[in-house]
């Protein structure tokens, strides 16, 4: 048997461990054909990952998808025993989604389980201690990471912020960006003090009895002392040896989950390898009055670790990508005058790694647009990027610090005789094609893109665009062009940026650069 067993994959033994594990706690394994109704799908988008689904119609004419999702299917299929009773699936199964770094769809491998009907607090404390004895057979350090959307939901219906706005402060308490998260409450109306509460959950993450015992103090209204006390229970019901973290700044998909929220990271892999949390309006939308709650982990980012058993070693080097030019320079400078040096001057030799291993750092010399993807893919922990290739990379990053470095402003502007036509789609001219599309998404203005490598001021005085959308520092390229400013929409700056993995192992370094940088800073 062991002999048979030497022929497998680590992926293989994982998954036959985890059959294991879920059968043993009373799970039984679900099963999807390939291809599922479109219809399910297309009912249900909201409750999706991506409302992007490959379909196509079949010999007898049925209009198919290439399933994008396992849970809405074992939602609609489920079969509870009984008043009080909860159906237990698990599933190993492929799922098709959009990927944006490739443009395409990608095949996701997933391994995972879903209770649904009477989910209570104990039910929710074994799926939690099923979570975090998958991640232990992933191998190596890990952690889960646990919040609650009822604390984050109460706090905004407390502060009466408006729906309109709530989705961008959404994103920025997600991403740790207090600095522009003061900013848009301010200009929501909110008064100086609930700002500075909603700032205050950025930091909500840790310990779990700290961070408990900080929400405690926060809490305005029953939605937000509910939460708390969930979250009190279910810590109360884990081992105290749990590698369990409390982030009230984990906020998920609002439309789909409903209470309880976490993701597991493994020590090695870039991103969150475990996510999940309860999700009741999905299963009520095939059975009233039910509960559920469930986990998915991602064996595509497993695959990525050396091992599974062993992961990924501990690293003791917190590893920084620089930006090569005026802007790396001077973060170097910042750095090393505060201890994080490494001796020698790079710009004297090609050399694109340097280090020191007493201070615990390394630098990684990189173009300027490409320090977000290395810190986004867990090359790099931390990294110093501008505003602008931060929002047009849509990075899954935590943006941790504005460092106030390398100021100047996203504008669009046109020729000085322009006059706007709102009847008709304006020809827009840029490199910075997403933060384009999305300033206009946000005026509801069509426009057809024109995307531009350089010299992008040409394009209006050849007549190939209506106006352009590009970086404005002084403005003097755009006067000596005879062009004007028509709108600024979006400061830039350098930006202090974690890979959300690296910050769950190297907190206390990554704190401590971070305060580092913002004490020099307010010099």
């Amino acid at each position: 048997m062991m002999e048979e067993l030497s022929v497998l994959t680590n992926m293989e033994l994982l998954e036959l461990r985890l059959r294991g594990l879920y059968e043993k706690a009373g799970y039984s394994k679900y099963r999807m054909g390939r291809f599922e109704e479109y219809g399910l799908y297309g009912a249900n988008r909201r409750f999706l990952a991506s409302e992007q689904v490959i379909s196509f119609t079949d010999l007898d004419g049925r209009l198919l998808a290439l399933k994008p999702d396992v849970t809405l299917s074992i939602a609609k299929n489920a079969r509870i025993d009984g008043d009080g009773g909860c159906a237990r699936y698990y599933y190993c199964e492929n799922v098709y989604r959009p990927s944006q770094e490739s443009h395409t769809f990608r095949e996701i491998s997933q391994m995972g389980l879903e209770c649904i009907g009477s989910v209570d607090r104990a039910e929710c404390a074994k799926v939690l201690r099923l979570a975090l004895a998958t991640l232990e057979m992933c191998g190596g350090e890990a952690v889960l990471e646990i919040s609650h959307m009822g604390f984050v939901g109460g706090l905004l219906d407390a502060l009466a912020l408006p729906e309109g706005k709530r989705s961008a402060v959404i994103d920025c308490i997600r991403d740790k960006n207090s600095h522009e998260l003061r900013k848009k409450a301010l200009d929501a109306g909110m008064d100086e003090g609930g700002a500075d509460t909603l700032c205050a959950l950025t930091g909500l993450c840790g310990d779990a009895g700290e961070v408990l015992e900080k929400a405690e103090a926060m809490v305005r209204c029953d939605a937000m002392g509910e939460a708390v006390e969930a979250l009190k229970a279910l810590r109360g019901e884990l081992s105290e040896g749990a590698k369990l973290k409390i982030d009230l700044s984990l906020v998920n998909d609002i439309d789909y989950y409903n209470g309880l929220v976490f993701r597991g990271y493994v020590a090695g892999a870039p991103r969150a390898v475990l996510q999940g949390g309860r999700y009741d309006p999905l299963a009520q939308q095939f059975t009233p009055g039910v509960g559920a709650i469930g986990f998915a982990l991602y064996m595509d980012e497993l695959e990525r670790l050396e091992t599974v058993e062993a992961a990924s070693a501990e690293k003791t080097m917190l590893n920084v990508a620089l930006p090569k030019g005026r802007l790396g320079d001077k973060v170097y400078a910042l750095l090393s005058a505060a201890g994080y040096g490494c001796g020698t001057d790079y710009n004297d030799s090609r050399r694109l790694v340097v280090e020191n291993p007493e201070a615990g750092i390394r630098y990684f010399l990189v173009k300027p647009s490409d320090v977000a993807i290395y810190v986004e893919h867990g090359a790099a922990d931390i990294g110093i990027v501008g505003k602008d290739i931060l929002a047009e990379a849509k990075a899954d990053v935590y943006e941790l610090l504005d460092t106030g470095l390398g100021k100047c402003r996203m504008c669009v502007a046109a020729r000085n005789d322009f006059v706007d036509e709102p009847g008709r789609s304006l020809r827009v001219a840029t490199k910075f094609v997403n933060i384009a599309k999305a300033y206009y998404a946000s005026q509801g203005r069509d426009i057809d893109i024109i995307k531009l490598n350089g010299s992008i001021e040409l394009a209006p005085l050849l007549g190939l665009s209506d106006v352009i959308v590009d970086i404005v520092e002084t403005g003097t390229t755009l006067k000596e062009n005879d062009l004007k400013v028509v709108t600024e929409f979006m400061p830039i700056s350098a930006r202090f940026i974690a890979n959300k993995a690296s910050y769950q192992f190297k907190k206390a370094e990554i704190d401590a650069i971070t305060l580092c940088l913002s004490e020099v800073k307010e010099k």
